[in-house]
This record gives C-alpha cells, structure tokens and sequence, in this order.
C-alpha cells in the first residue's frame, strides 16, 4: 500500500474531483468550477511552506510566531506552465536577525519545495511584526 493515495476522477470536461481520505477538492484546468490545477500547486506550496517555517522558527527559539500569512504570486508562461513563484509571508513576531535562518529552514523542511524543480522555488520575504 502506497503512503498516499488519491482517487481523482473526471467525468467529462477539464474538471477533477479528488478524494484524499475523508476530503474531497474540485480542479478545473479552466478555472471556471474550482482553481486550476497551477492555483492549488501555488496554494499547496504555501500551505506547506507555513508549518515548515514555523518549525523553523522554534528551531531558532521562536516559539511562538502568532500569526503567519503568504501572499504567493506565480507567473506562467505561453503554454500555462508555471514559471517563477513568490511568497512574501507576513509574521506577527518579531524576528530580528534570524529571519534568513527561518527561512532556510523552512525550506529545507518543506515536502513542496523538495519536490519542485529548483527553479520554481519560491522567491520569498518576510515581513515582521505585521499584525
């Protein structure tokens, strides 16, 4: 038994409903009934991206970061394939010095980042005591 298992089907048209366990996601390649398979690789991205920074941070003795948002931008090029992505995240915390740390850490912890070819990691910033 593999460690993931998906069950994705597609009963007509560009739209793909996918069962993960108990949860079921809706992608349309047009974006007209749910987010385009490249919106959901963005939004996987981040939503991976968020627990690894946070485990970056307690790594440099910040426990606590309150709260932690990503703004991703992605780019495509002619054929719709993703081409560059950015993250700039903004952290209730202060980080002080150990912001580049956190992140380095966070992307070496992050399952996405590790899959992606290297030039669709994400370009990312921090911004500190943002809330």
């Amino acid at each position: 038994m593999a460690d993931i298992e998906v069950t994705s089907t597609c009963e007509e048209g560009y739209t793909t409903t996918s069962v993960v366990d108990e949860w079921e996601l809706t992608v349309d390649a047009t974006g007209e009934d749910g987010p385009t398979p490249n919106q959901v690789l963005a939004a996987d991205y981040a939503s991976c991206y968020i627990p690894a920074f946070r485990v970056g941070a307690g790594k440099e003795g910040i426990d606590d970061l309150g709260t932690v948002e990503v703004e991703v931008s992605a780019d495509v090029d002619d054929d719709d394939d993703l081409e560059s992505i950015a993250f700039d995240i903004a952290v209730e915390a202060s980080l002080g010095d150990a912001a580049d740390d956190i992140v380095a850490r966070g992307e070496d912890i992050c399952h996405v980042h590790s899959a992606l070819r290297d030039e669709l990691h994400a370009d990312i910033s921090v911004t500190d005591e943002a809330f």
